[in-house]
């Protein structure tokens, strides 16, 4: 495993996204681009959670740039604004959402009847547009130290596309959180048949200049790979390495604690090791050599706290 990325002293600047608020399509911070020559419907989103700028400098660049796609259409969507207005650039674990995860809420359970907070508002406001893409890139950072992960989820299309794609060195394939579904999982997404495929990025930690270059580097190969733009980057990781997550560990106390500092990555190499304790009952590992996946550093009751995983061929 690499080391993780060398501890922030100076956090990266986030993005001034405000004019891009007013878009050509009804909907704020989201802009949708046809071409004339028939072809997919991809998106690239950011700002999922309010605190992971890396998305946005990746999506502003884009419009920055006047970016158009050759074919097919390209949406360019900022999900969460309000949440990311909010941010602290001193403090990344804040700002994350105002009222509840909108990275939890893309089930037909949450997405029906009157929005009862703004996330889910705003969820519904972004349905038609997730609905017609067929392929998705999302753009995360997380709060504890690692390397880049391309969470794939559980489809073999997925998990190829991520290894085609190369766009960091290791992928993720996992079902998603117990607390709620995700947009990468979300409709035709994750359908066991079909073409549509979603990948989540985590690009590196929130406030972290080399997330944002990774956030670049990814969108760029994406729209390459689709024919979307001009620019062929190759592939940036010949050969990543697969995690399969075999358990979530989610905390069913506001006392989960962890041993010592943890970071991605982490390979724990006895079954039955104590990584954790929740509410005084220990966390144990369930096998040899396994792999302690994004632990959040700020865990609630009821949210995911560490995934379970072990390298596969």
């Amino acid at each position: 495993m690499p080391p993780p990325n060398t501890p922030l002293t100076h956090p990266a600047t986030a993005p001034d996204i405000s004019r891009y608020r007013q878009s050509n399509t009804r909907i704020d911070y989201v802009w949708r681009f046809e071409s004339s020559t028939p072809g997919p419907t991809v998106m690239i989103n950011a700002l999922t959670h309010g605190n992971e700028p890396c998305g946005a400098h990746a999506i502003a660049g884009l419009l920055a740039q006047q970016v158009r796609p050759k074919c097919g259409a390209l949406i360019l969507s900022f999900a969460n604004p309000a949440a990311f207005g909010h941010m602290d650039p001193n403090k990344p674990d804040q700002g994350r959402c105002i009222d509840e995860d909108l990275n939890r809420l893309w089930s037909d359970e949450c997405l029906a009847g009157e929005p009862s907070s703004l996330e889910r508002a705003r969820a519904r406001e972004l349905l038609p547009i997730a609905a017609s893409a067929d392929y998705l890139l999302d753009l995360h950072s997380m709060s504890a130290p690692g390397p880049a992960l391309t969470l794939c989820g559980m489809t073999a299309r997925g998990r190829e596309l991520a290894r085609t794609l190369g766009l960091t060195p290791y992928i993720v394939a996992d079902a998603g959180h117990q607390e709620g579904t995700r947009l990468r999982d979300f409709g035709g997404f994750r359908a066991p048949q079909g073409h549509k495929i979603a990948l989540l990025i985590e690009c590196g930690q929130h406030q972290a200049a080399s997330s944002i270059a990774v956030a670049n580097r990814a969108a760029a190969r994406f729209l390459a790979h689709f024919d979307m733009i001009d620019a062929t980057p190759g592939v940036l990781h010949d050969f990543p390495r697969t995690v399969e997550i075999t358990h979530t560990v989610t905390a069913a106390s506001p006392d989960y604690a962890y041993f010592g500092a943890m970071s991605s990555l982490v390979i724990v190499p006895k079954a039955g090791s104590v990584i954790a304790r929740d509410g005084g009952a220990p966390v144990l590992t369930p096998y040899d050599e396994c792999v302690l996946m994004m632990p959040s550093n700020k865990v609630s009751t009821g949210q995911t706290a560490v995934r379970l995983g072990r390298f596969v061929s």
